[in-house]
């Protein structure tokens, strides 16, 4: 008898599409293309944030707009989800929760799916004790709980769960290594404008740097609700030499960070940041604020420079004294590179592969 090859495994992966990017988009986007042609596994993407082509109007309608929103989006999933093997979440915390991760683990129940949580957001703690009725109580009806870091994982073992840590991961081919001997001062942020990454923060210390080193520059990629409010405090610090360079597809990312030489981050709430790893990869040296699960991925003065939270003054000294020191950047440097290689595509997608293998068992 001929042997027949085993069907794949069909996972549906609901996550954030690319028309808004950030971590989470970005990783879905790897994980699907990374697994494209594979004759065991086939990675299906159910948006969390569908289009409304047919009624374009009601996107200048807030309120309406979410309504609408989450309605095509339970009805995708209606019609999806019974297509598929299993159903794979990827969550943030708090309100997203509840529009994003909720609808779709009810759904899968509904049609007797086993389902993962892939969860990603760095206020983990913050969410299950202030979000009581709906953040532990749902968690519990996952068969799975991912996350892309040991900091979540031991958080999630406080509330008494059993997490997965399957890191993020980039194209080590895309994001090139540059030297830099030495460290010119040219500074990226590369956070989205929301309150959580303190990118106000960002530009404070820089007008601090400027003003021991005038010839400092700052390229700030990165798009949300709180842009207006910083090229407003951008005009009232006087700064100079700042590009606001906006919304970045991920294509585009390398030539920002080739631009660059250090990368700095002052950031309330995290977790394993993608950029920092991009960042490693490249040649940047981090300095960053020390908070959730930044510290086990960067080691002060090794990997990385760690300072208090929302420190904007220490970050700008920290910063300098970088800069004058050139045998701590290369070391840090050539350090972060070696780290970087932890979550080189390769070795992830083993993790995923085998993780879906068994699974799906």
């Amino acid at each position: 008898m001929e042997n027949k090859r085993p069907q794949k495994i069909k996972i549906a992966l609901v996550a954030p599409s690319m028309k808004n990017v950030g971590g989470q988009s970005i990783q879905a986007q790897r994980l699907i293309e990374a697994f494209a042609g594979d004759e065991n596994v086939l990675i299906t993407l159910l948006p969390n944030d569908p289009d409304l082509e047919t009624f374009g109007f009601l996107q200048r309608l807030k309120v309406i707009r979410t309504i609408a929103t989450s309605l095509k989006f339970w009805w995708s999933l209606m019609r999806q989800i019974p297509k598929f093997d299993f159903v794979q979440i990827y969550s943030s915390g708090t309100t997203g929760y509840i529009i994003s991760t909720i609808p779709p683990l009810f759904i899968s129940k509904l049609f007797g799916k086993k389902t993962i949580l892939n969860y990603h957001h760095g206020g983990l703690e913050e969410h299950i004790e202030e979000w009581k009725l709906t953040a532990k109580p749902t968690m519990k009806m996952f068969d799975e709980i991912v996350v892309p870091s040991q900091f979540l994982v031991d958080v999630f073992a406080k509330f008494g769960f059993e997490a997965k840590a399957i890191y993020n991961f980039i194209d080590t081919e895309k994001f090139v290594f540059r030297p830099r001997r030495p460290l010119r001062p040219v500074f990226l942020s590369n956070r989205n404008f929301e309150a959580d990454y303190n990118v106000g923060c960002i530009l404070k210390a820089f007008g601090l740097i400027q003003s021991e080193i005038p010839e400092a520059r700052l390229i700030v990629a990165g798009y949300g609700r709180e842009e207006s409010e910083l090229k407003k405090l951008a005009e009232t610090l006087k700064l100079k030499n700042v590009e606001f360079v906006g919304r970045v597809e991920n294509s585009g990312m390398p030539k920002i960070y080739d631009r660059a030489d250090v990368f700095l981050n002052a950031s309330l709430v995290d977790n394993l940041p993608l950029s920092f790893i991009e960042a490693f990869a490249c040649g940047l040296p981090v300095v960053s604020s020390s908070v959730g699960g930044i510290p086990l991925l960067v080691e002060n003065g090794e990997t990385g420079i760690l300072i208090e939270e929302n420190n904007c003054r220490t970050l700008a000294r920290e910063t300098v004294k970088l800069m004058e020191n050139a045998p701590l950047a290369e070391k840090i440097i050539s350090q972060a590179f070696v780290e970087s290689r932890k979550y080189s595509s390769e070795k992830v997608i083993e993790l995923w592969r085998s993780f879906y293998q068994d699974f799906s068992g």
